[in-house]
């Protein structure tokens, strides 16, 4: 079996995969600056998890932790997930093309 290095695109989408992760990103869109604790709050999972979603979030680039005395806030950090777009626009053509054949076939049905 060939190993491949792991690259930014694949931290990024291991990052992503998980949904716990997607809403932490969600969240940090929305109200940018959370501390650790408050982020963690409305999750139903104990504090070392979330430790450990932030964590991969970091190694991803996603997310950059500050601490302000004993208070670490998290910030959300969009670039990695540019060069994913990136990545699937190249195959958007593919579905592209499939919703266009869809809409071809339901219009031609409502004639």
């Amino acid at each position: 079996m060939v190993k491949y290095p792991v690259s930014q695109l694949d931290r990024t989408f291991a990052a992503l995969m998980d949904p716990t992760r997607r809403a932490i990103l969600a969240r940090l869109e929305r109200e940018p600056g959370l501390s650790i604790s408050e982020l963690a709050r409305p999750l139903p999972l104990k504090l070392p998890a979330v430790m450990k979603h932030l964590d991969v979030l970091s190694e991803a680039g996603l997310i950059a932790r500050t601490k302000r005395g004993r208070t670490v806030s998290v910030e959300l950090v969009a670039a990695p997930m540019a060069e994913a777009m990136a990545w699937l626009r190249r195959y958007e053509r593919f579905w592209s093309a499939s919703l266009d054949r869809l809409t071809d076939l339901v219009e031609g049905a409502d004639e």
